[in-house]
């Protein structure tokens, strides 16, 4: 039987919580209930910003289990840190399990898991527990990508053909957390962060309207990573400083570039391609979304630092330095762009909706968690590539049990590292 409102419980308290709590003043049916975090303050100050955008009277709880327990919560929305994904997902399954609560689904942001053996596993616990789910890749339902999607489908693809090439990128200054910088903790660097997004988004334009993404086949992917900026001495010792020391990017670095190339065949065979670039050393007004499609006697361009409103501060403007007009921003005078809704041109708010209505609707959500592991298995096998510095023909059993070199702590950016560490 359906639901009339949806009750939310965050797991994780930190900017992206934030992010998606602003987003729901957009969506219809919901309530935010309650926010978890390891760090108590940062449930606070989560749960204190949904009630005051009035998206819901929540509270902060002390274990996942507490929250799986009451009633009044029928969803949960993973933003909790990559490396306590596994141990999030098994308390979940053993709480509902057991019989507590009355849970519908989980929307787990990325990644799904920091390899290909913990995506399966995140899987296997959601379904092991009943429970619908859904993947939180904001960037497929941003208004500018579905509307894009939907014009250049009907109008370039529908008279001279279907689109072949799909470029995508996000590059900014660098993680807002110390973690992130950590290839241990997060996974790997720039790639695992970042490219995940830009792959899928590539893949949902060049599927069509109607099919799943599966009626893409990925060939192969060859990828390159390199840390151009973060390694230098100066910028090394800036993260060192913000993480009292923790990360050392001199002795044990991060990628902080990389770059992919995609190949797959479509269901008549036609060869389709998607390159992708992320970089966390990209010099900017703030963060930088784009992406291009291209077709037989068409294209479509989308750069999100090309907003429909700039500013313009004179050296005689003073003030402290913030994110006020975009996201990563970098400088407070000249001419800037101003991202007028953040949530909105980013696709939080129109993904959460899809995720909302779906979850109440008892369905499961388009994006979901067989995406997050498709997106999985091309990340490590673009790590797979670049480590190898040659092409990696798909599919590979190999990526199945595949970590890193980044992510066990052993890679060196001038290649240096051994495969066997």
């Amino acid at each position: 039987m359906s639901k009339k409102r949806l009750g939310i419980g965050f797991i994780g308290g930190g900017f992206i919580t934030r992010f998606h709590i602003q987003s729901l003043i957009g969506v219809r049916d919901c309530d935010v209930v309650g926010v978890m975090s390891r760090t108590r303050a940062s449930a606070e100050e989560s749960a204190k910003l949904a009630r005051t955008t009035e998206v819901g009277d929540a509270n902060a709880y002390d274990t996942i289990t507490d929250m799986v327990a009451d009633p009044r919560i029928d969803a949960l929305w993973i933003c909790s840190p990559n490396f306590t994904r596994i141990e999030t997902f098994e308390e979940i399954s053993e709480a509902v399990i057991s019989g507590k609560g009355e849970l519908i689904g989980i929307a787990c942001e990325k990644p799904l898991g920091r390899n290909v053996a913990e995506a399966k596993k995140v899987l296997e616990l959601t379904q092991k527990a009943g429970l619908l789910d859904g993947y939180l890749e904001n960037q497929v339902f941003a208004p500018s990508v579905t509307r894009g999607k939907e014009i250049i489908w009907a109008r370039g693809a529908a008279t001279t053909g279907r689109p072949y090439l799909a470029r995508a990128a996000e590059e900014h200054s660098g993680p807002h957390m110390p973690w992130f910088w950590e290839g241990e903790l997060q996974g790997g660097g720039v790639l695992n962060d970042m490219m995940c997004h830009s792959v899928e988004e590539a893949r949902f334009m060049l599927t069509e309207p109607g099919k799943h993404r599966e009626s893409l086949t990925p060939i192969s992917i060859n990828a390159y990573t390199a840390c151009l900026k973060w390694q230098q001495p100066k910028y090394a010792n800036i993260l060192s400083e913000n993480s009292g020391g923790k990360t050392d990017y001199l002795n044990k670095p991060s990628e902080d570039f990389a770059r992919s190339l995609v190949e797959y065949a479509d269901e008549d065979g036609n060869k389709l391609v998607v390159e992708t670039t992320t970089s966390w050393c990209f010099v900017g007004a703030g963060l930088r979304l784009s992406m291009e499609l291209f077709g037989p006697e068409y294209s479509m361009f989308i750069n999100t630092l090309d907003s429909d409103l700039k500013v313009f501060f004179s050296r005689n403007v003073s003030g402290s330095s913030g994110e006020d007009l975009v996201e990563k921003q970098n400088a407070e005078s000249g001419v800037m762009p101003v991202v007028s809704s953040e949530t909105d041109v980013y696709g939080y708010t129109a993904e959460n909706r899809h995720m909302v209505e779906s979850f109440l609707a008892g369905k499961r959500p388009q994006e979901n968690f067989d995406d997050g592991l498709d997106v999985t298995r091309l990340l490590m096998a673009a790590y797979m590539s670049a480590e190898k510095s040659k092409t990696i023909q798909l599919p590979n059993r190999d990526i199945e049990s595949f970590i890193p070199a980044v992510a066990r702590g052993k890679w060196n950016p001038k290649g240096s590292y051994d495969e066997k560490d």
